[in-house]
């Protein structure tokens, strides 16, 4: 709180000196405003603003010598519009001893992981086919794993299915079948066990063609070369170079 108070008193001082400064003020006379503004809060403390009144024309009678009479003026005007008007504020600020109320917070930091080694590093051409391959890869593995998921689902559909045919079979308490019945439980069976295959089958054929072009993709990413060129690698690039250069002069 303490150096609270003394931050808003030196701001008070700076105020007063820039003020001075912007008004032309000889250098004198700002230090003058300096020492006025320090002597104004000194002996007003716990004053009224009558009180208050009295004491700033006490000083500016006592400071007539060392301002002239524009300044003079200036100087009462600056004071009666911004420390008097406050004067209430200023006294329960730098009077009087407030309650303080401080928050404190923990914060865990964390601090960036340490870089690999330079040495371990690679190219960005070659960073960034590394990535697409990797993601062509896993795109991959996740159709293949998204396949056998299917397929374990039909199958468990297959056989819930299956179960509820005979249920209601033994439900009905039919001691012999006859042919009828018989038929409409092979033609139900038949149907469910087509019915999944038929469901798995356009599922596998969608997965495969799916997972041929992500091979595809992956086939036809352009490999960069090594990083750094070999000299004869190098060489062989410049020198293509120039003879491009050299075929498009010829066009012009």
């Amino acid at each position: 709180m303490k150096e609270s108070r003394k931050n808003i008193l030196l701001d008070i001082l700076y105020d007063g000196i820039v003020f001075a400064v912007e008004k032309g003020f000889p250098w004198p006379a700002v230090v003058e405003v300096a020492r006025f503004t320090e002597e104004l809060l000194e002996e007003t403390k716990d004053c009224s603003i009558t009180q208050a009144l009295q004491i700033l024309g006490n000083k500016l009678r006592e400071y007539e010598t060392k301002f002239n009479p524009v300044n003079l003026m200036a100087v009462c005007d600056y004071f009666h519009n911004t420390f008097i008007r406050h004067l209430k504020l200023y006294q329960y600020v730098l009077c009087k001893d407030q309650d303080m109320y401080q928050a404190t917070e923990s914060l865990d930091l964390c601090p960036p992981p340490l870089p690999l080694p330079l040495s371990e590093g690679v190219d960005k051409n070659v960073w960034k086919y590394q990535q697409q391959v990797a993601e062509l890869t896993a795109a991959e593995v996740q159709k293949r794993t998204n396949m056998l998921l299917l397929r374990e689902t039909l199958h468990l559909e297959r056989e819930h299915t299956m179960k509820k045919i005979f249920e209601g079979l033994v439900t009905k308490e039919i001691g012999v079948l006859d042919r009828e019945a018989l038929e409409t439980i092979i033609r139900k069976a038949v149907r469910t066990q087509i019915d999944s295959l038929k469901e798995l089958l356009e599922n596998e054929i969608k997965t495969t063609y799916a997972i041929l072009d992500l091979k595809l993709q992956k086939k036809i990413l352009k490999v960069p070369p090594p990083y750094p060129p070999e000299p004869g690698q190098a060489s062989q690039t410049e020198a293509k170079k120039e003879k491009k250069k050299a075929k498009d002069k010829k066009k012009k």
